[in-house]
């Protein structure tokens, strides 16, 4: 025996709304691009990333804690308007379908 186990662990990141902790899959993958959030939905776009749930609370959380400048190391606001209109197609807005609670 080598000691592994055959179950694979699951990779976490921290949601820039609520700070929680949540498995990778859980969360929606944020990119900055040339000064506008885009989400990125299947986790290949180049660049700094960073995790949200897919949710309005956490969303509207990251906003007005200046979380995504941060995030990514640039100055100024980011316009998040198109981040909110995947959250939203997603299904993130009564606070209960991308949450774990």
């Amino acid at each position: 025996m080598s000691g592994r186990t055959s179950a694979r662990s699951c990779p976490e990141r921290t949601c820039v709304g609520c700070r929680e902790r949540a498995a990778k899959d859980d969360l929606l993958r944020i990119v900055a691009v040339q000064g506008h959030c885009v989400p990125d939905l299947r986790g290949t776009l180049p660049g700094r990333g960073a995790y949200v749930h897919p949710v309005s609370e956490c969303l509207d959380l990251a906003v007005r804690r200046r979380a995504f400048p941060r995030a990514f190391r640039v100055r100024g606001p980011l316009d998040t308007a198109r981040l909110r209109g995947t959250v939203e197609a997603v299904g993130g807005t009564d606070g209960t379908s991308g949450k774990k609670q």
